[in-house]
């Protein structure tokens, strides 16, 4: 029987609703187990989530600098690190652990600028190191059947894609901060450049990426701050133009009262057109041309095999976001697995999201600032 991975986490300290997301996904596959972690940057909250988790205070870290270097140093070290912190410390945290040849999952978005991030895609490739983004919504089975079916030529040639992700939950934390519990997104120094257009629109463009494999070759934005309380974008809208000749318009907002998490892709082909609803993740809607519309319903017999394997439970019964998180960790530790064997891997053949994806996103949301600040002009991407 094969030994189970061994993992370290980054953050995802005591009420960091994503770490418990993360460690639930990998208990779901129960195929990884948490040995390790450096959970806060307070010696009292480290040790009360390494308490409830279980970490001995030996594997308890105080940065993740020590923690790379001490689990290089054990016989049982760990396989992979996971990096869920707040977005300035991905860098550091990510190249502390490539550097001592430790493969690497973090959250998105993955740098402040890509320079950074072409950083760590070096160092990962002198390691021989793994690299995985968590974007999550890739994980979806529908999404999986999404990018299945517009490969498959379901929809002809994509003529336009409308994607959009509001949410409403920035609304009360900015009216009712100041300047001792502003939200970090907020925070220029923690979250970076961007605001909505990193944390969010980067879900967007990742996600259409994913799915339709259009890339974007120029762009406008414009940013707004509809409210007070924080220094960086909190709703935005973004024209795009991709190579090839399709359009796309992007909407990203957290103030949009009545959304919860409302990613919404849109795709049109001249044979059909095909959406997904991340609230309701289970179905895909299909419309092909002079056709009625059709609901493709998660587990069911007519999927595409591949999109199927990753169907955990029947038709009808939910399945949701944990899920969707821990096919893309099944998806790394297969990769992790078959590197293991000693086999050649190709990262962008085993369907979780790659440093390449992140590339793009850190280089879209700043070009997107770009655009923004010289007065929503249109910029080329991929120029850099």
């Amino acid at each position: 029987m094969e030994r189970k991975f061994r993992y370290g986490m980054v953050g995802g300290g005591p009420g960091a609703f994503i770490g418990a997301v993360h460690r639930a996904a990998l208990r779901l596959n129960d195929e990884s187990e948490l040995v390790c972690g450096c959970f806060s940057s307070s010696a009292e909250r480290r040790e009360e989530m390494a308490l409830e988790l279980g970490i001995s205070k030996e594997r308890n870290y105080a940065t993740a600098e020590e923690m790379a270097l001490a689990e290089a140093a054990r016989e049982d070290k760990i396989d992979f690190a996971v990096i869920v912190t707040p977005n300035y410390l991905h860098y550091s945290g990510a190249k502390a652990f490539l550097e001592q040849g430790i493969d690497v999952v973090s959250d998105k978005p993955l740098t402040f600028t890509v320079e950074e991030s072409r950083d760590l895609k070096r160092i990962a490739a002198e390691h021989g190191c793994l690299f995985g983004v968590t974007y999550t919504y890739t994980g979806h089975v529908m999404a999986r059947e999404m990018r299945n079916l517009i490969r498959s030529g379901v929809l002809g040639d994509i003529r336009m894609v409308m994607g959009e992700y509001p949410q409403d939950f920035m609304l009360n934390q900015l009216e009712h901060s100041d300047e001792t519990n502003i939200p970090w997104r907020s925070v220029p120094a923690l979250s970076g450049r961007g605001g909505s257009v990193a944390d969010i629109g980067t879900h967007v463009e990742n996600f259409v990426n994913y799915v339709t494999g259009l890339e974007i070759d120029s762009l406008c934005c414009h940013l707004d701050n509809l409210w007070t309380g924080g220094e960086l974008d909190n709703n935005v809208q973004t024209l795009v133009k991709f190579k090839g000749g399709a359009t796309g318009i992007y909407w990203a907002s957290q103030v949009a009262i009545g959304y919860g998490s409302a990613l919404k892709i849109r795709v049109f082909g001249d044979k059909g057109a095909l959406e997904f609803m991340q609230e309701e993740s289970n179905y895909l809607r299909l419309t092909l041309r002079g056709k009625p519309p059709m609901i493709l319903s998660r587990g069911s017999d007519y999927m595409t095999p591949e999109a199927k394997s990753y169907s955990r439970i029947p038709p009808g019964h939910p399945e949701g976001v944990v899920e969707a998180f821990a096919n893309i960790y099944l998806d790394f530790c297969r990769a992790l697995r078959d590197k293991a064997a000693g086999k050649t891997v190709v990262e962008e053949t085993y369907g979780y999201p790659t440093i390449d994806m992140a590339i793009r996103g850190v280089e879209f949301y700043n070009k997107c600032i770009d655009s923004s600040q010289a007065g929503s002009t249109w910029v080329k991407l991929g120029s850099e």
